[in-house]
């Protein structure tokens, strides 16, 4: 697709009229930290149940919206992001029962569709969530069928929300049989048989769901043909865990068991299942690692951990004896991170090598097969599946290379091209490249820039610098319509591996946690120093996002160092770091965050940084659009609602600081094709507007 003489005018020239904001009223509310007293005047705004709120968030919309509709290129990024993203989108297949299953998407809808073909290759519709609800708010949760593919269960969210209901279906009829399980949270679905299957769920909180604290996870047991309501308590009844998972081994021989409570470290446990009176026996009895069995030989156990191996191992013991002192090297510990799949009767060994994939294939043994060879640089992902399968899938991507599917063939190592989309997006115009450079301390940290080729290096060039840093969660390559879009209109997408996260294993994860929080907004900070340094853009050009955690990041960064960039856009962010832990499962981050009743010392350390609590008066921010969802019950909208008021009172001169809140949408798992796409549009008309571009490049 070729570029027209007509391009973009980058310049100053947007004068935004001054945003009349609603009025946000005041509470009295006091709180005491040891010796510090400190006003919350906007605590009202937690309560997500009041009439106040409700009015608060319709009115704060009324006013983004209006904003929004001023720009008038607005819609012409609207047709370019339609147009892109309507293209067919088939996932890899997967074999149940007599049945081959696939998720289709034929572009536009607003979830995808769960096929499945017969073994003569006829194709129909099995699960539709598109029907789940009219609007497309409600979306699938997970899926898992019983070991024979005869039974399925699947969960159903809605709104947004992480709190679920189960409907079983019995797979040839299509039909539900039994009750809905509803109230599950945080959970998967793991069947024994044909029998019933293993969920987690917490008791369900008094006041708001969406907002009340959750903090002792079960684990149940529930039998086909019975009711919820007699549902067996298999593990957390007696130990308070805040986050409890349990799985049956493919041979359907034994019961795994995780217990946590943060986000890092579980404890690990066993039922031989073989053995109906058989005890739940303990095989790791803290939380100081990650520790999950992903596969067994018989009474062999093959378990990922990262104890003596800050980046992840995989060793083997005996059931018998399963205690971490009897523990043997499978695979052993590299310089690489390790994230590992088994399937058609082998393990793969997914390495991270500065943030793109390295694969390896062992057999049993522990015996190097072959070092898979991937299509290009980027992240490859996939290679799982049943032991008696003797083709896997995966899937590869970069920022500049659409996802695609493959299949590998186990035995002769030959990967084949099983789906390709057909986008309308030309590779060959960008490049992407990565680059290390110096954060405050010394430290040197990756980050890839992607763009069009021939891009000027002058300054003047809309860029969007995007983080996370946090939760061991990695960054690495993947293409996305929406930012193809924005690299068509001249910008820069800027991705930075931060510590917090998780590429370079458990010490870069740490390094960015508690006490050293602020090494992370230090390296994203110096990202953006880099990217105006050389000449890629300058602080009129740039905008920096991020969303959850890195929501949290872009409120630390904006707030320590506003003159720094144009436009910041902090989604559903941890803003309030004083009381995030009360709120939902929020007390399960503090692994990352510690929390602000830990000692004196903490609360002054979180309470420097905590984006709510550095908002001040006589600065001018940045131009601001915070986003949120009015059903979020992962980091509740109470955060955002209380950064946007502070904003909105304190911020000088005439840069926007306004508040877009989806209605019925939770923290963004399952959102609607049509609402990712609008808010995708809003985030990129509202940046490109307030770095004062008049006419978008028109494409041939």
């Amino acid at each position: 697709m070729a570029i027209s003489s007509a391009v973009a005018s980058f310049g100053q020239n947007n004068t935004p009229k001054k945003v009349q904001y609603p009025k946000t009223s005041k509470g009295e509310t006091v709180d005491v930290y040891f010796d510090t007293k400190l006003a919350d005047p906007y605590r009202w705004l937690e309560d997500d149940k009041s009439a106040e709120t409700g009015a608060w968030v319709k009115a704060q919309n009324e006013v983004t919206y209006d904003y929004l509709g001023q720009i008038p290129f607005r819609n012409v990024i609207k047709a370019r992001m339609e147009k892109l993203w309507n293209y067919e989108k088939i996932g890899a297949p997967f074999k149940e029962g007599a049945y081959t299953y696939y998720y289709k998407n034929n572009g536009l809808q607003n979830q995808s569709v769960l096929y499945r073909k017969d073994s003569q290759g006829k194709e129909s519709v099995f699960l539709d969530p598109n029907t789940f609800s009219k609007d497309g708010t409600s979306s699938l949760g997970g899926l898992n069928f019983s070991k024979d593919g005869s039974k399925v269960a699947y969960a159903i969210s809605e709104g947004g929300s992480d709190w679920r209901k189960v409907v079983v279906m019995d797979a040839e009829t299509q039909k539900i049989i039994g009750d809905t399980i509803v109230d599950v949270k945080f959970s998967g679905v793991s069947w024994l048989g044909n029998e019933g299957f293993y969920y987690s769920s917490y008791d369900k909180p008094t006041g708001s769901e969406l907002s009340a604290k959750t903090d002792q996870h079960k684990l149940y047991f529930h039998k086909l043909g019975t009711a919820q309501k007699s549902d067996q308590v298999i593990f957390g009844a007696d130990k308070k865990r805040r986050y409890v998972g349990g799985y049956v081994t493919e041979d359907d021989r034994y019961l795994v068991i995780t217990a946590a409570n943060s986000t890092y470290g579980n404890e690990l446990y066993i039922k031989d299942l073989s053995s109906p009176k058989s005890a739940i026996v303990t095989i790791v009895d803290n939380f100081k690692t990650d520790n999950n069995i992903i596969e067994n030989e018989g009474s062999k156990l093959f378990i990922e951990t990262d104890l003596n191996a800050p980046n992840k191992r995989i060793v083997t013991v005996d059931v018998s004896n399963p205690t971490p002192a009897n523990w043997k090297n499978f695979i052993a510990e590299t310089e690489n991170v390790l994230s590992p799949s088994t399937g058609g009767g082998y393990f793969f060994a997914n390495y991270m090598q500065d943030a793109v994939s390295v694969v390896k294939q062992y057999d049993y043994t522990g015996k190097l097969v072959r070092q898979i060879e991937l299509p290009g640089v980027g992240t490859a992902g996939g290679f799982g599946g049943k032991k008696s399968e003797q083709k896997l899938y995966y899937s590869f991507t970069n920022y500049i290379t659409p996802g695609s599917t493959f299949s590998y063939d186990v035995a002769t190592g030959v990967s084949q091209v099983y789906e390709k989309p057909k986008v309308d997006f030309n590779s060959d115009l960008y490049e992407s490249k990565q680059v290390f450079y110096t954060s405050k301390d010394g430290t040197k940290i990756p980050m890839i820039i992607t763009h069009k080729k021939g891009l000027k290096l002058d300054g003047t060039n809309p860029t969007m610098l995007y983080g996370y840093g946090g939760f061991n969660v990695s960054l690495t390559p993947s293409f996305s319509i929406a930012n193809a879009v924005w690299m068509e209109n001249g910008g820069v997408y800027a991705v930075p591996n931060l510590r917090g996260g998780g590429e370079y294993g458990k010490k870069w994860h740490d390094a960015g946690t508690k006490m050293q929080k602020q090494n992370v907004f230090d390296d994203f900070i110096a990202a953006a120093e880099y990217l105006i340094a050389q000449k890629y853009t300058s602080p009129n050009y740039l905008a920096i996002r991020g969303g959850s955690n890195g929501g949290l990041l872009v409120g630390a960064t904006m707030t320590q160092r506003p003159e720094l960039m144009k436009v910041a856009l902090p989604a559903v962010g941890v803003m309030d770091m004083l009381r995030y832990h009360t709120f939902t499962a929020g007390a399960g981050w503090a692994y990352d965050y510690g929390t602000s009743q830990d000692s004196k010392e903490m609360f002054n350390y979180i309470k420097g940084y905590s984006p709510v609590h550095n908002v001040k008066k006589g600065i001018q921010y940045p131009a601001t659009m915070v986003t949120t969802g009015d059903h979020d019950d992962r980091v509740v909208p109470a955060h955002s609602f209380k950064f946007a008021a502070e904003l909105q009172e304190k911020q000088t001169g005439i840069n926007p600081t306004l508040i877009r809140i989806d209605i019925n949408a939770g923290h963004g798992a399952g959102k609607s094709v049509a609402a990712t796409i609008q808010e995708n549009v809003d985030i990129q008309a509202f940046t490109l507007f307030n770095m004062g571009v008049v006419l978008l490049p028109e494409l041939d």
